[in-house]
């Protein structure tokens, strides 16, 4: 009797998400959310509709650098244990970037369980940043290993959290970042008071939040002034800075009036 022959999945890169620049010197990988436990495939649809918006505002804001920015279309939907399908698919993905454009800095952004793999891929040698929003992390539990942050070492690192996040534990987020800011000083983490997972309340705010950051990751343009406190101040400060309302609508940025 003939034995099922299990599909050989791959895990791509979508078309360049907004206008391509004629030379590329960054790149934004955006990591979907997904799973705890799934074997299905995520379809093109599901996986680009979380990240869409926030992709395209970042490829406007910088094509004049060179921004490359594509979503991650990952094998599988879920996460599936020790397996870690979708921190393997990120870093996978950081790997084709190299390919395609060479020595250039990678910015692993990720909502919800693709966040929690942004953080587990950002130690790959060619991400500089990771951009962590509402992350799925799994709970504490004293028989399992934390969550690791070690990787994150020399990365500049930024989760941003809603206080209202009843899908994933914002406590969660706040206890990995003040663990990781032990071993890189890097880290800052936001708070979007009364909002929930989707973040949908303070949308602008959190998406000129995330353009501020990873410019500045990726190209070196200042930071504002609210990122550049958070990831000065110690902790607890800087791990539970507010995102303001109407971020983004007048910063200040470091040497500017």
């Amino acid at each position: 009797m003939a034995q099922d022959v299990t599909p050989v999945r791959t895990v791509r890169l979508g078309k360049a998400l907004g206008p391509a620049p004629t030379a590329v010197s960054g790149v934004v990988l955006l990591l979907p959310g997904g799973e705890e436990v799934s074997s299905r495939r995520p379809s093109a649809v599901w996986a680009a509709a979380s990240v869409r918006g926030l992709g395209r505002r970042l490829a406007r804001a910088g094509r004049e650098e060179g921004l490359a920015v594509h979503a991650v279309h990952y094998r599988y939907r879920g996460w599936n244990g020790s397996e870690a399908h979708l921190a393997a698919d990120a870093a996978w993905a950081a790997d084709e970037a190299v390919r395609r454009y060479g020595d250039v800095a990678v910015c692993l952004t990720g909502v919800d369980m693709g966040a929690r793999a942004a953080l587990r891929a950002g130690g790959h040698e060619a991400v500089n940043s990771v951009l962590a929003i509402a992350p799925w992390l799994p709970e504490e539990d004293m028989a399992a290993p934390p969550e690791p942050v070690k990787q994150l070492a020399g990365r500049r690192v930024l989760i941003v959290h809603g206080t209202n996040d009843e899908r994933c534990d914002p406590e969660l987020s706040f206890r990995l970042a003040a663990r990781a800011k032990k071993a890189n000083r890097d880290v800052c983490r936001f708070e979007v008071h009364s909002d929930g997972h989707g973040l949908h309340q303070y949308r602008g705010e959190v998406l000129a939040l995330a353009e501020d950051f990873v410019m500045g990751a990726l190209f070196g343009r200042a930071l504002s002034r609210p990122v550049e406190d958070a990831l000065a101040a110690p902790p607890p400060l800087g791990l539970r800075m507010p995102l303001a309302v109407g971020f983004g609508t007048s910063l200040r940025r470091p040497g500017r009036p």
